[in-house]
């Protein structure tokens, strides 16, 4: 078997850190609350009574073990967003994935150790639309006595971005589905769970980060909102960006960045400005033309220790709703600190289209329930596969334990049709095509992906998240992606490694990961309304030989469906 880098690491880290790794144990109660958001108070689900839930912090090598009760209403579960989760898919969360949902009234144990991370990620509900109130933060430091790959902070702080429905979410949702149509936007963002000053009913409320002259602060950014990518800025400050997703960058300094739900970035801020109080502001990035979207900025305020505590704070210059430029600069920017082992000798060359699509009405739907475009339902896919989910059993119990019919080992690894896919397609190419395939992999092996986007009924950015993995990623682009051409623009010296990967509007990206970590790997876009109408997929990686290649056997406590 050929071992992979993240698979000796792993090895190594067994040896190294065993001695001195400690077990943090948590109980997550999931629970509906009251909570007051703009002039009104919202029975919300959150974890412990707190939105956002809980910060865990962990340090690398250390093992999490989080008793997750449901006293709410709703089936759910919990991911941990980033977590290569190395043999215990069984404590990844995505439902019907790789567990059944936990159903009201009952309870599930994840137990997973942290191997080979450092940095910033976070947990999430991973269960319809339970997301937009239970969240939280997972911070992971370096090993006892190891430093950080940058001067040390003074201070550090957990920005989560978020989105808020004066609705129920689950509402939203459910509406959404009925009708065939785009769900209503939000109603405002959030920065750790408070909208800010330029909302109705909020500035009593506005979250307040303290800095002193002459101090560094880490800022561990987190983009949790539902639907929408966020500009994330603070007035008169640089940002020095350190880490991506959980891994370490080379530094560049920058005045604003972008995340995609699902996408963490931490940046480090120093107190070099005259003292007074300054916004830290977020708004959209709106790539989608003519998309209605939630206009609305959430602010902060970055407070000296010696400024006034009265002044009004200054407002940052925000970019474009639609500055894709600002974005791509972004997003070239971003390297790994030094030259990386990228894996070679390419297994699998896949090519994914993804975007929006449609579906005909049923037979005799009303008109109300085909609200989409040309009187149909929308709907998203990848390789025109609309992803389902099973029902009645989890895909990886579906897997370890034989079960027939519950998926297909099917999925293509080119577009049925080939197509200018960022051009005016024909909406003869629009219907997409419902399924549970997955693409099956041998322990080992090395894929490469091409990510690309397509303008059935609108391009957009999307954010793309593989779970169990992280990958890197040697090039992005606009248009069709074109072999012949575009391989001479890999970076194959240092490329940027991401769990979530930024799909520019109307482009593509490449991707290459070793298939090294067994199980049933979900991969989707991280807006939710998409994965919702089926923008995923699964990859499937067989055991390995022997005990540390293959999946641990399930827990006693998993839950049935």
């Amino acid at each position: 078997t050929i071992l992979s880098a993240s698979y000796l690491l792993i090895l190594s880290s067994l040896f190294l850190t065993t001695a001195f790794a400690d077990t943090h144990y948590h109980n997550f109660v999931v629970q509906e609350t009251p909570v007051k958001r703009l002039c009104n108070v919202r029975d919300r689900l959150t974890v412990n009574g707190k939105f956002p839930g809980p910060t865990l912090k962990v340090r690398e090598g250390d093992t999490l073990v989080v008793n997750v009760v449901n006293r709410a209403r709703y089936n759910v579960t919990i991911h941990w967003h980033g977590i290569r989760q190395f043999r215990t898919g069984w404590a990844d969360g995505p439902e019907f994935v790789t567990q059944c949902p936990i159903r009201p009234g009952d309870g599930y144990t994840y137990r997973f150790t942290v191997w080979g991370q450092e940095g910033t990620l976070w947990w999430h509900a991973h269960s319809s639309w339970l997301r937009a109130t239970v969240y939280g933060a997972l911070i992971i430091r370096p090993k006892k006595g190891i430093p950080y790959p940058f001067a040390k902070p003074d201070h550090e702080s957990p920005i989560l971005l978020g989105q808020w429905w004066d609705e129920n979410p689950m509402d939203v949702i459910n509406r959404a589905t009925r009708t065939g149509a785009a769900p209503n936007v939000s109603d405002a963002y959030t920065i750790n769970g408070q909208p800010g000053d330029l909302y109705r009913c909020s500035s009593q409320d506005t979250k307040i980060i303290h800095i002193d002259n002459g101090e560094t602060k880490l800022l561990r950014v987190i983009n949790a909102a539902m639907n929408q990518q966020l500009f994330f800025k603070i007035a008169g400050h640089r940002f020095t960006v350190v880490a991506a997703d959980a891994s370490y960058v080379k530094p560049f300094t920058t005045s604003v960045i972008m995340l995609g739900p699902g996408q963490t970035t931490d940046v480090l801020i120093t107190g070099d400005q005259q003292p007074n109080r300054y916004y830290i502001a977020a708004r959209a990035y709106a790539s989608a033309r003519g998309a209605p979207f939630d206009n609305t900025t959430t602010t902060a305020i970055l407070q000296y220790a010696s400024g006034s505590k009265n002044s009004k704070p200054i407002m940052p210059q925000m970019p474009a709703f639609n500055d894709t430029a600002t974005v791509t600069a972004f997003s070239a920017s971003l390297r790994s600190p030094r030259q990386v082992p990228v894996p070679g000798n390419v297994d699998h060359n896949l090519f994914f289209a993804v975007g929006l699509g449609v579906t005909n009405c049923p037979p005799g739907a009303s008109n109300s329930s085909c609200q989409g475009p040309n009187g149909k339902r929308l709907a998203a896919s990848m390789n025109n596969v609309s992803f389902v989910l099973p029902s009645s059993v989890s895909l990886l119990q579906a897997y370890k334990l034989g079960i027939p019919g519950v998926f297909t080992r099917d999925f293509p690894e080119t577009p049925p049709v080939r197509f200018d896919y960022t051009g005016n397609v024909s909406t003869s190419l629009w219907n997409t095509v419902k399924g549970t395939k997955v693409y099956p992999l041998k322990y080992g092996e090395t894929v490469q992906l091409v990510i690309q986007g397509t303008s059935i009924v609108g391009a957009e950015n999307h954010p793309i998240h593989l779970h169990g993995y992280n990958f890197y990623i040697l090039a992005e682009g606009f248009g069709n992606f074109d072999p012949n051409t575009d391989t001479a623009k890999f970076n194959l010296i240092d490329p940027p490694q991401r769990n979530t990967a930024s799909l520019p509007v109307g482009g593509w990206s490449v991707i290459r990961f070793v298939a090294d970590n067994p199980g049933v790997w979900l991969m989707h876009c991280h807006l939710d309304i998409h994965i919702t109408w089926g923008l995923a997929m699964a990859f499937l990686v067989e055991d390995g030989v022997g005990e540390l290649e293959s999946v641990e056997p399930p827990p006693l406590d998993l839950p049935f469906c």
